[in-house]
């Protein structure tokens, strides 16, 4: 079985960062893809798609990235479910990312000369099971 996601695409926000309470870096990033064809009217449609990176991925994309800037992703997808505080079921689908990358220069207004030269490409090591239900509570 093969479960391998690849997307191109803007951030519509910058990463929100947590960590789980034995200290791993979570983040979670939305991403605008476009559709490569047209509709009816003649106008692309846009996907908007979440994103979960954790351990060095998570700290990158929160040290990093910013809304508007164009990035890689290479993952996988995740599908799961929770209970909101009135029981209702929920399902939430998202990319869990292995590989991020910035594809576009970030916008030099406050980075730092160090954080500019350094290389905007890591890979995630993925967190153990046991770690990853909590930062996911009360959704």
């Amino acid at each position: 079985m093969v479960n391998r996601v690849v997307l191109v695409g803007r951030l519509v926000a910058d990463p929100e960062l947590r960590y789980t309470p034995s200290g791993v870096a979570v983040a979670r990033l939305r991403i605008a893809v476009d559709r490569p064809f047209t509709n009816q009217q003649g106008e692309r449609e846009t996907d908007f798609i979440d994103i979960v990176a954790w351990r060095q991925s998570a700290q990158f994309a929160a040290d990093y990235l910013r809304k508007g800037r164009l990035i890689g992703v290479d993952g996988r997808l995740q599908v799961r479910s929770y209970t909101t505080q009135d029981g209702q079921r929920r399902r939430v689908w998202e990319v869990v990312a292995d590989r991020i990358a910035g594809l576009d220069r970030a916008r030099e207004e406050g980075a730092a000369p160090a954080a500019r030269a350094q290389a905007e490409e890591t890979e995630q090591e993925g967190a153990a099971p046991d770690e990853r239900p909590d930062v996911f509570e009360g959704q």
